[in-house]
C-alpha cells in the first residue's frame, strides 16, 4: 500500500511528504544514514574517541578548532576526517547548514569558568566563539537533532550557561544537565565535570527533569516508568506531537493537562560523593588531633577517611590497570619488575630532589593498588599543587612513617625519606588510558612531553562521555533529523 503510495507521487508530493519528521526519520532508520557530527573545540579528538566509543553508527563531517598542536594529534589520529583550523567567529549559519547536521558535540574554553581561573565568564575573550555560536544557531535552516556540551564545575551557574540554555529553548530543543565523574564508570580518576545533553523538539527525553544537577545516570528504557515534564517555551503549553508520536502513558505533554513540574532526586554514586567534598587548606602540625588539624603530610582525619572510603569502593578499579607495563592480569608484581619510570624517549618521571624537597608534604601520593587519582590539569610536571597525583613505587613503606616528624629532621635525612618512596609522574600514555583514550591513539613525534601534559589537562574522558552519547540517542524519543545521503571526501564513518 506504501509502494503504491510512493508511486502515484510526484516530485513535489515527496519533497512535501519528506518534511514530516516522522517520516524522516522512518527514512532514517530503513536507510541506516549515519548521523552527521560536527566536533567544535574539537582539541586532540576526546569527543571524537567517545563517539566511537559509543557504538553509534555516526560521521564526523568536520572538527573546528584553532590550537595548531592538537590540530596536529587530532589529524594524526584522524586523518580521514575534515579538520577546520578556523575560529567560529568567522562561520556563519550557512556554513553550518552545508553540513547537514544531525549532532553538534563541544568542549568550549574552560578558563572563563574554572575555579583557579579569573571566572570572567562571557567578558572573558575566550568566550567570543561560543557566543557567537549562540547566534549563530538560531539562523540555521537545519537544526541538528542533538546537541552535546562539556565543561567544568562552575559552567552551570554562569552567564554562559543562562544565554546557552535561553537560546536552546528559543530553538525548541529540551535538555538535561550533569555533574559527572570517571569514577561514575569506574575510573581510578577524580574529574568532576559539567554536561549537558539537548534534543530538538519533538524529540523528548524518556526521564524527567530535575530541580538540580543529575549526579547518576537514568535507569534504562526498561526499567524506567517516567514522564517527560519539559515545557514547549514556544507554545507556552505541553507539546502535543510528541505524544502523538509516541502514544506513551507515561507523557505528561498531552492536551488539557497543565504543565506538571517532575523532580528526580541526585542519587549520589559514592565516588562521586567524596569526590565533592573538599580538604580545608588550612590545616597545620600544631595543636591536638581532630578533623581539622593534621596528622602527617598536611593529612587530617578527614582526609584521611575520605581516601579510605575511596579505597574500598570495589566499582572503581584500580589504578595498576591503566599503567605502563601494568598487564591487567598479573597483578603489581609483575608490574613492578617491568616498569623503568621513563618515558618512550628516556626522559626520567622519577619526581626531582628539590620538588621532593619542598612540596614533599603537599603532593598526592598515590599506590598502583589505590583506586584514586587527582585531576591531571594542563600543569602537571610544571607545576606540583593540585595538578595531579604521583605515584609511589616503593613497597612495604607507609606515608606515615616517612612524614611524621619530617620538619624536624635534617635537610639530608628527610632526603633519604623522600627518596625511599620512589616517587614518579604519571606517564602521558598513562593519563590517556585513565582518559579512556583508543589503545592506538598517539601523538606526532614532534610533540614535546610539556605540550602532551597540556592537551591530556585540557581533554575529557571518553567512557564517560561514550555513555552519556549513548544516553542521548536511547532515552531520546524518535531521532528524525534530515541527513544527506551516504559518506563523502573528508569525512570518517564511526562504527
Amino acid at each position: 500500500m506504501v509502494v503504491l503510495l510512493l508511486f502515484y507521487m510526484d516530485e513535489w508530493d515527496l519533497k512535501t511528504l519528506y518534511t514530516c519528521d516522522a517520516v524522516r526519520a522512518f527514512v532514517r532508520r530503513r536507510a541506516m544514514a549515519p548521523l552527521r557530527v560536527l566536533e567544535l573545540y574539537s582539541g586532540i579528538g576526546g569527543l571524537h574517541c567517545a563517539l566511537r566509543e559509543s557504538g553509534l553508527s555516526a560521521v564526523v563531517v568536520a572538527a573546528i578548532d584553532v590550537n595548531t598542536v592538537a590540530n596536529a594529534v587530532y589529524a594524526h589520529n584522524f586523518p580521514a576526517t575534515s579538520l577546520w583550523a578556523k575560529n567560529i567567529e568567522g562561520l556563519t549559519a550557512h556554513d553550518f547548514d552545508k553540513l547537514h547536521l544531525d549532532m553538534i558535540l563541544m568542549s568550549p574554553p574552560c578558563q572563563p569558568f574554572s575555579r583557579t581561573g579569573l571566572k570572567a565568564d562571557v567578558a572573558d575573550p575566550r568566550s567570543k566563539s561560543f557566543l557567537r555560536f549562540l547566534q549563530i544557531l538560531p539562523r540555521m535552516e537545519h537544526k541538528p537533532a542533538y546537541v552535546f556540551l562539556e565543561n567544568v564545575v562552575g559552567f552551570e551557574s554562569s552567564v554562559a550557561r543562562r544565554d546557552f540554555t535561553r537560546t536552546l529553548e528559543l530553538c525548541r530543543y529540551t535538555f538535561r544537565e550533569f555533574h559527572l565523574s570517571p569514577t561514575t564508570v569506574g575510573v581510578p580518576n577524580s574529574r568532576l565535570r559539567y554536561f549537558l545533553l539537548a534534543l530538538l523538539r519533538p524529540r523528548v527525553f524518556t526521564f524527567p527533569a530535575s530541580s538540580q544537577m543529575l549526579q547518576t545516570f537514568p535507569p534504562s528504557r526498561d526499567d524506567r516508568d517516567l514522564v517527560e515534564s519539559d515545557r514547549d517555551p514556544v507554545a507556552g503549553v505541553g507539546h502535543s506531537s510528541c505524544c502523538e508520536m509516541s502514544n506513551s502513558k507515561n507523557c505528561f505533554d498531552k492536551p488539557g493537562h497543565s504543565e506538571i513540574a517532575v523532580f528526580m532526586e541526585p542519587q549520589n554514586d559514592t565516588a562521586l560523593a567524596l569526590e565533592k567534598q573538599e580538604p580545608t587548606g588550612s590545616e597545620t602540625f600544631n595543636g591536638p588531633r581532630s578533623h581539622s588539624v593534621a596528622l602527617y603530610k598536611r593529612e587530617t582525619q578527614l582526609e584521611l577517611e575520605r581516601k579510605r572510603k575511596q579505597e574500598d569502593n570495589s566499582h572503581v578499579r584500580p589504578l595498576l590497570e591503566f599503567l605502563d607495563g601494568g598487564d591487567r592480569g598479573r597483578g603489581i608484581e609483575g608490574y613492578k619488575e617491568e616498569n623503568t619510570q621513563r618515558y618512550d624517549g628516556g626522559e626520567s618521571l622519577l619526581l626531582p630532589d628539590k620538588v621532593l624537597l619542598r612540596y614533599g608534604d603537599i603532593l598526592d601520593i598515590v599506590r598502583p593498588d589505590n583506586r584514586r587519582s587527582m585531576c591531571f590539569t594542563k600543569a602537571y610536571v610544571h607545576y606540583v599543587e593540585g595538578t595531579g597525583s604521583v605515584l609511589q613505587m616503593a613497597d612495604n613503606i607507609q606515608l606515615q612513617d616517612v612524614f611524621e616528624g619530617i620538619d624536624h629532621l635534617p635537610e639530608e635525612t628527610r632526603m633519604a625519606r623522600l627518596r625511599s618512596l620512589r616517587l614518579r609522574y604519571f606517564s602521558p600514555s598513562e593519563i590517556c588510558r585513565l582518559h579512556g583514550f583508543f589503545p592506538t591513539f598517539g601523538f606526532p613525534n614532534d610533540v614535546t612531553h610539556r605540550q602532551r601534559y597540556r592537551l591530556l589537562g585540557n581533554s575529557l574522558n571518553v567512557h564517560l562521555v561514550a555513555k552519556l552519547l549513548q544516553l542521548l540517542l536511547d532515552h531520546g524519543e524518535e531521532p528524525c533529523s534530515p541527513s544527506a545521503e551516504g559518506t563523502t571526501a573528508g569525512e570518517e564513518k564511526v562504527t
